[in-house]
């Protein structure tokens, strides 16, 4: 309902940044989010409204963020694709495809040295996987066994191209030749069966103190970036949409909507106030939070 609002608002010009909506793929960020506590970090990509908003981040914050304004969580600065909220563990997001995986590395390595009861997630899309510095990460995690958890979000498209006019190998089986436990969620939509397989992950992850990988499935219901749908582009197919939005549980649980749309409106029309009314950085805050 938040990104629908966004798309409500985009033409407006009010939201300064391009947007990448998660819409579809919630129940991925729900599942993950739901295993971590404030103190565990989660390193996310320009696809990480849901990430946000499960992780704790404030509606009010993100909202103003979008808009550019000065109290945004990152000062009107970051925008859509570089949101953060470091008080929540949602560490920087990056609009350049696979570079919070090495920062995720590197908070793995700091966190097990320093001997800090912390879990480090990476998410990731599997467009992710092509890039040369995934391929460093994982081989670097694995070697210094570190202990992170790799989330990849594959909803099987890279912006256009197909995961199989991209890849020649699994990405599962991939990660295993680097020695690097990994499974496969088909069923992304569900967030109770994320959360287990994601426990689950974290458990071993922290008996082991070895990093691990789990690809789960998901669908991208809108276009790559933007607030429309693109079916008549071509490159996928309104059955395989179809089919995934009946096991969508924010479509299928009616009941649940009821209970909650109207506290959730709610709270979505304060976060529009907040940013309407929120100022706009001044030239003062231009190289403030610049190392």
């Amino acid at each position: 309902m938040f990104e629908e609002k966004v798309i409500d608002l985009y033409p407006s010009d009010k939201i300064q940044s391009p947007v990448h909506l998660s819409i579809g793929q919630e129940a991925v960020a729900v599942g993950v989010c739901e295993c971590l506590s404030t103190r565990d970090l989660l390193f996310g990509t320009y696809r990480s409204h849901a990430y946000y908003i499960a992780k704790g981040g404030k509606l009010t914050e993100m909202m103003a963020e979008l808009f550019g304004k000065a109290t945004g969580s990152s000062k009107g600065k970051a925008g859509s694709m570089h949101l953060a909220d470091p008080c929540v563990g949602m560490m920087g997001s990056s609009a350049v495809v696979a570079s919070t995986i090495p920062h995720a590395v590197g908070a793995a390595l700091a966190a097990r040295n320093l001997n800090k009861d912390q879990t480090i997630v990476a998410v990731f899309g599997d467009g992710a996987t092509d890039e040369g510095v995934y391929h460093e990460s994982i081989n670097f995690a694995s070697l210094m066994h570190l202990p992170v958890l790799f989330i990849c979000e594959n909803n099987n498209l890279a912006v256009h191209s197909s995961q199989k006019e991209r890849q020649s190998f699994s990405i599962c089986e991939h990660a295993k030749s680097y020695g690097i436990e990994a499974e496969n969620l088909p069923e992304g939509y569900d967030f109770c069966k994320v959360y287990e397989r994601v426990n689950e992950n974290i458990r071993l992850l922290k008996s082991t103190g070895r990093p691990r990988l789990l690809e789960i499935n998901t669908f991208r219901y809108t276009e790559h970036v933007g607030t429309g749908y693109d079916f008549d582009a071509g490159y996928r197919c309104v059955k395989a949409f179809e089919s995934w939005k009946k096991n969508d549980p924010l479509i299928q649980d009616v009941d649940s909507k009821k209970r909650f749309i109207a506290e959730i409106k709610k709270q979505i029309t304060e976060a529009v106030l907040f940013a309407e009314n929120s100022p706009w950085p001044t030239d003062s805050e231009l190289l403030s939070d610049v190392i």
